[in-house]
């Protein structure tokens, strides 16, 4: 199965990256149909993601961001092209400091992912 990892070092500091995380998230869902869900934690978040032929996930650290997937057998014949954009397009999302990222519907995520399950009414 082919895989992909990308490693970015950065000095945004856990929140500024959690909004360039959720940004990229957003772009994943309406670009590629993937699936995103975030997970936050105290010290890094992961940002799970899945579509048809494709998992994995996406470390958001204070100081890095981290992403391995996999790819399917049939997707995996474009496995250098998908990498090349992963990459292009976190590049630039790094590259706009002063701009700041909504985010908001990978946040709602988030907060939903973290809430308590809802018991089903009889």
């Amino acid at each position: 199965m082919p895989s992909i990892h990308v490693r970015r070092d950065h000095a945004l500091g856990l929140d500024r990256a959690r909004e360039v995380a959720w940004k990229w998230a957003e772009e994943a869902e309406g670009k590629f149909g993937m699936e995103c869900t975030v997970i936050e934690g105290e010290t890094s978040d992961v940002v799970e993601f899945t579509r048809s032929g494709v998992h994995g996930q996406l470390v958001v650290a204070a100081d890095h961001f981290e992403l391995d997937a996999k790819l399917g057998l049939l997707i995996g014949a474009f496995a250098r092209t998908i990498e090349a954009e992963i990459v292009r397009n976190l590049d630039t999302l790094l590259a706009a400091p002063g701009k700041r990222t909504g985010g908001a519907k990978a946040a709602k995520k988030a907060a939903k992912k973290a809430a308590p399950p809802k018991t089903p009414r009889r």
